[in-house]
């Protein structure tokens, strides 16, 4: 979506407010405010009312998340890191807590589970809910969603912004109006009303550079967009977006809740702070992300087959290289064998930005059967990663790492080991 901050708040009584008719309204769009500073807040209440800003604040950190009082001095998600600074010096920064996020959200999307199950996560902290079949026992979709912000207030201590409307685009933007911890219905006979007058950017698919595209066309609002002949639309922007654009411009979104999101890859990577060229720097990295993904694996009950790597080298320049195992797999040693085995072939001498680890090729743990080999322990390395994971629930994340990690410096550059994203 474009630039959700054009669109005016109406989390009150206004003409969009929650007591607008929400007859044929089956969508609702959930949207946690400031999710990954709203966590961090509400474990550390003395940061509340100060602007707090989550995500890395190097040189290349980006910001991921930042409270509505950081974003009052002009902070945004995905500025970089340095940026932010300049605009807010007196911010409190702090890493992101993978695993407190994680925690989270799996709570808020029970919630959401709890009130339907049509639930489609788009991410960690938004997701659609179609509620079209929880009338008779929930009530109308503006009661419903009216239950989800206080269910996620009174048992998450977070709070939530929640669109309804007849189609999951609409939804969307009335949740960004709603913003933030509030309420918004958009009824059937005034979706036209509510879409037209809003900016260009606010359509799905219209970027920076179509926005400047249409803007020259004189198209400065979706209902200028609506009404330009669908010629000009196709020669500005092509057959397909422009069909695509001119059907939102019109309120028309045929999707449905997709409640099943099969995950394609999971993977791990990092920017470091200074371009690095050092091996054993770069080794420790990739075994990093490797016992990182790996992990990520093992929580979401899957196994992969093939092993990716993503190298970005300091003028941009972005390599990837993939290789199919034999047998899948979620072990640490695996992956890094072949994470690194990838990237000496690459056989760059060249200072490096970025590096990331995937495995692809996905199946549920429990249904791939083990190809044993003769001779083998009982017990190998997947059980002892398997003990490790145990031992981290219990005793915190990093109680065990690998060996070749401990004591040693990932980034001898700025003397901080490079966080996964």
């Amino acid at each position: 979506m474009g630039r959700s901050q054009a669109l005016p708040r109406d989390g009150g009584t206004g003409e969009f407010g929650p007591d607008a008719d929400d007859t044929g309204c089956p969508m609702l769009h959930v949207d946690m405010d400031a999710f990954f500073a709203s966590v961090e807040i509400r474990r550390r209440p003395e940061l509340r009312g100060k602007p707090v800003i989550v995500g890395g604040a190097g040189p290349r950190g980006v910001v991921s998340s930042a409270s509505y009082e950081a974003r009052a001095y002009g902070v945004r998600s995905a500025m970089p890191g340095a940026r932010a600074r300049r605009l807010c010096p007196h911010a409190v920064f702090l890493p992101v807590d993978g695993p407190a996020i994680a925690a989270a959200s799996r709570a808020v999307m029970a919630i959401f589970r709890d009130m339907t199950p049509l639930v489609e996560p788009v991410s960690v902290d938004e997701a659609f809910l179609d509620v079209s079949g929880a009338g008779r026992l929930l009530g109308r979709p503006a009661e419903i969603a009216a239950a989800i912000r206080r269910r996620v207030l009174d048992e998450q201590g977070l709070t939530c912004s929640v669109g309804v409307a007849p189609t999951k685009f609409v939804a969307k933007l009335a949740s960004t109006r709603a913003k933030p911890d509030g309420l918004a219905v958009v009824p059937v006979d005034r979706v036209l009303d509510f879409l037209h007058p809003l900016p260009v950017e606010a359509l799905w698919g219209v970027g920076e550079r179509s926005a400047e595209v249409l803007r020259r066309l004189g198209l400065v609002r979706v209902g200028d967009l609506a009404q330009a002949p669908p010629g000009m639309l196709r020669s500005a922007l092509g057959e397909a977006a422009a069909q695509h654009l001119h059907e939102l411009s019109w309120g028309r979104d045929p999707r449905s809740v997709v409640p099943e999101h099969v995950e394609k890859s999971i993977g791990a990577e990092t920017t470091f702070d200074v371009d690095v060229s050092d091996q054993d720097v770069l080794r420790r990295a990739l075994l990093a992300l490797a016992g990182k993904t790996a992990g990520r694996l093992r929580r979401a009950g899957q196994i992969g087959r093939t092993v990716a790597i993503k190298v970005r080298l300091a003028d941009f320049r972005t390599f990837s290289r993939s290789r199919t195992l034999p047998v899948a797999t979620d072990v640490t040693r695996e992956i890094f064998e072949t994470a690194w085995a990838l990237f000496q072939a690459l056989g760059t001498g060249e200072r490096i930005r970025l590096v990331g680890v995937r495995v692809e090729g996905l199946s549920p743990v429990d249904a791939a059967p083990r190809q044993l080999t003769l001779g083998e322990k009982d017990s190998g390395w997947r059980e002892a990663e398997r003990a490790a994971d145990a031992a981290a629930a219990r005793f915190g994340a990093g109680v065990v790492r690998p060996a070749s990690l401990l004591g040693g410096r990932t980034e001898p550059q700025s003397g901080r080991r490079p966080p996964a994203v």
